[in-house]
């Protein structure tokens, strides 16, 4: 789903804005910078996968820390809520301003929409208006590539996905952003929409097939992209030289992988602090006595000095954090 911004509406209330607020200094006028507005086409376009990755990895490793990011919040309305992630490294500052209705599909709308407001950080000056959907489609995608590149072996090449939504989509393309992909077995719970996804994905190129769950026994990769609040598989199949992502939840109470998987793995976050509040996956592992909070690694300490040994399978679990979506924003705007 896009967030949908309205270009002649939004650059109506700057053009306001500005005059409004300018101000005198020495005598002159003087005009705040222009703002730009960055569609989701121009998103897409302004920015490789390879590049979102590469972007993450170096801001984590020039010195980005997670854990002082400011935590999301939520803001209730009447209709919905306001989803808020800010976010502040080097020349930048913003905030991902999110919208939640879910009466919306009813209406055949979508349920989330938004933009992201990026600023300097040294005048705290607007710069940008992203679209916060297509932002989050790059930025999240990006974020689980990263850990596979980090944490897969270099043969890795065999995918399984769970789900059929957009963030399954844009997760195979970041997976063959990072990995050469032999095999993509795309697990859903609706037959049509398994088959349609497969059907784009082999449009594009990907050698892409409908699967089931155990087909995670002979994956090297594991991908879930689902809104399900209880294991999506047996834990006990997956390889022990396997990467498994997690990235559909920031709930304590809800989970993609099971115990079986948490006893197994060595367990990374982009956040220890934040996963304890957000990641049910870990949360509910550690309630269950199949994981340890001292044995958690961190997204960060992972660019920085390299995985971990392990004798059995990697698992990272993401919540979606404000930094994210800042690196991106930031690397979007720079390079245009």
């Amino acid at each position: 789903m896009r967030a949908r911004i309205v270009p002649g509406a939004v650059a109506g209330l700057i053009a306001s804005t500005r005059d409004s607020a300018a101000i005198r200094k020495n005598g002159a006028m003087t005009i705040p910078q222009d703002v730009v507005l960055m569609s989701a086409e121009q998103v897409y376009a302004g920015l490789s996968m390879t590049s979102a990755v590469l972007a993450l990895s170096t801001a984590l490793r020039a010195g980005l820390d997670p854990g002082v990011a400011a935590e999301r919040s939520s803001v209730p309305l009447v209709r919905g809520s306001f989803l808020l992630m800010p976010g502040e490294f080097g020349q930048y500052a913003g905030v991902k301003i999110l919208t939640v209705a879910p009466d919306n599909p009813a209406q055949n709308l979508p349920s989330i929409q938004g933009s992201y407001l990026l600023f300097d950080s040294t005048t705290l000056s607007p710069v940008a208006v992203i679209d916060g959907i297509a932002l989050t489609l790059l930025r999240t995608p990006a974020v689980s590539a990263l850990a596979v590149d980090l944490l897969a072996g270099v043969d890795a090449s065999t995918l399984v996905v769970f789900g059929t939504g957009p963030q399954s989509l844009f997760h195979v393309r970041a997976m063959a952003a990072v990995r050469r992909l032999t095999s993509v077995t795309i697990v859903g719970r609706s037959a049509e929409a398994t088959a349609r996804l497969v059907a784009t994905l082999r449009a594009e190129g990907y050698p892409a097939a409908a699967g089931v769950a155990d087909d995670v026994a002979t994956a090297r990769i594991v991908v879930c992209c689902t809104s399900s609040r209880e294991p999506l598989f047996d834990g006990a199949l997956v390889r022990d030289d396997a990467v498994v992502v997690a990235m559909g939840s920031h709930s304590p109470g809800a989970r993609e992988t099971d115990d079986a998987l948490a006893l197994r793995s060595v367990i990374y976050v982009e956040d220890v602090p934040t996963s304890l509040r957000e990641a049910g996956d870990v949360v509910i592992a550690i309630d269950n006595g199949c994981a340890n909070i001292a044995d958690l690694g961190s997204l960060t300490d992972l660019a920085r000095n390299g995985a971990k040994p392990r004798s059995g399978p990697a698992l990272f679990k993401s919540v979606g954090m404000g930094w994210q979506d800042l690196v991106i924003a930031s690397a979007l705007h720079s390079g245009m």
